[in-house]
């Protein structure tokens, strides 16, 4: 790097030298040239200022020659131009840089809070559906006792009716047996009957009360275990 950094300063001398003798209007490129050479090699504005000052003593150009030094200064000026604009768009990079680190920031403070609130809606999310699940496992179970229920109830009407049916059954064979007596009863009576008529006549008044009682007996007890039938 230093024997780069001297070879530059040779360079500087020479251009200058030229730029020197080729008078006022000497073309100022050679001087940009130097200028974007030092910016390659790092060399700051300082440092030039200093490789200037070497070629002018070694020029011995600026000894009281007013127009000379003017040129020379000029031919200085043009050649850390580069310098000058490098330094420029770097702080206009750092600008740059800056406000997009501020961008930055605040983006990334707000993906945070962005970030934060999905997972309070992911956490949401998951307790509804644990909640949900839950509760569709609830009604699923709700609903299949209440069908055991229904079945159970179906069930027991079958049996109700069952029994109901049974105790109909004992209750009109009985019925039967007892209306069955009574006729009998009675046609034994009506028997009785037809044999005193010809003969007793207290006996068949006696007869014909006790065959009325029979079938007053007989209907009274008819009308008694339908009333219990139909309360059953």
């Amino acid at each position: 790097m230093k024997r780069k950094l001297m070879q530059l300063s040779q360079r500087y001398v020479g251009a200058l030298r030229k730029h020197l003798k080729q008078g006022p209007r000497a073309s100022l490129v050679p001087a940009l040239g130097l200028g974007h050479r030092a910016v390659a090699l790092g060399v700051e504005t300082l440092e030039l200022a200093r490789m200037h000052e070497r070629a002018l003593v070694t020029l011995e150009e600026a000894s009281g020659k007013d127009g000379i030094s003017k040129r020379a200064e000029i031919f200085f000026i043009e050649a850390i131009i580069p310098i000058v604009e490098t330094h420029r768009a770097a702080r206009q990079n750092k600008i740059q840089l800056d406000r997009l680190n501020k961008m930055l920031g605040r983006r990334t403070v707000e993906l945070a809070v962005t970030n934060n609130q999905l997972q309070r809606g992911i956490v949401r999310r998951k307790s509804m559906e644990t909640a949900l699940k839950k509760s569709g496992e609830h009604y699923t179970q709700l609903l299949k006792d209440s069908l055991q229920l229904q079945e159970g109830l179906r069930q027991l009407a079958h049996q109700v009716l069952e029994a109901q049916e049974d105790e109909r059954k004992k209750i009109s064979r009985e019925l039967q047996d007892e209306i069955a007596q009574t006729l009998l009863g009675i046609n034994v009576r009506l028997l009785t009957l037809k044999q005193e008529a010809r003969s007793n006549t207290k006996g068949l008044k006696n007869e014909i009360a006790n065959t009325q009682r029979l079938v007053l007996k007989s209907a009274k007890s008819v009308r008694q275990v339908a009333r219990e039938y139909g309360h059953s």
